[in-house]
């Protein structure tokens, strides 16, 4: 009987093993994923800042990589807090990826009405969470032409308020995140956005 106990003692501390290993692999496989997620952001806006410059040199849809389905159609900056994006045609979720996207239906960044973009809230537009009221926004347009924006409010809205992309009211940024920046999950039923003035 004693022999029998002392052979089961190593099998119940493999199968730990086993399961402490798997579990450390799967963290490994979950926390690779969200490398590989950012890794990609980085390097696309790297892509898209060359098709940029040839934007600002008169090419017209300047894929950033030959088989985009996207260009860039503005430059944002938020000088506060050191950050430089480039703005893409188009927010579904191929174009997001990638950089914040410009929704088709509303006008051009740095024209007059409402211009929306919308991005992910862990990657380009993480740093809506720290943009208080009063914060200058800036976008380059294609002829390059900057704008000045200031921030007035932010608020947090139900996914079908549609109403933040109507083009009545003063010429303004509309900013669109998933919410909670938090969240396990992206695209939940919220969203936080963010109203900056032409200045």
């Amino acid at each position: 009987m004693h022999v029998a106990i002392a052979s089961r003692q190593p099998d119940r501390r493999g199968l730990a093993f086993a399961a402490a290993l798997l579990l450390l692999l799967a963290g490994m496989w979950q926390l690779g994923g969200g490398l590989a997620i950012r890794a990609k952001a980085i390097l696309a806006q790297i892509l898209v800042r060359d098709a940029w410059e040839r934007t600002l040199q008169g090419e017209r849809q300047a894929k950033p990589w030959p088989w985009a389905d996207t260009w860039p159609v503005a430059r944002l900056s938020v000088p506060a807090q050191r950050i430089d994006l480039f703005v893409l045609a188009g927010a579904n979720g191929r174009t997001i990826a990638f950089g914040p996207g410009h929704v088709f239906g509303t006008v051009p960044p740095g024209e007059e009405g409402n211009s929306v973009i919308g991005g992910h809230r862990d990657t380009h537009l993480a740093f809506l969470r720290d943009t208080k009221p009063g914060t200058e926004l800036r976008v380059q347009r294609p002829d390059g032409v900057w704008r000045r924006y200031r921030v007035e409010a932010s608020a947090v809205l139900d996914a079908a308020d549609l109403w933040v992309t109507r083009q009545d009211g003063p010429t303004r940024i509309t900013l669109v995140t998933c919410y909670p920046f938090d969240a396990l999950r992206a695209g939940g039923p919220q969203r936080y956005v963010v109203f900056a003035e032409a200045m």
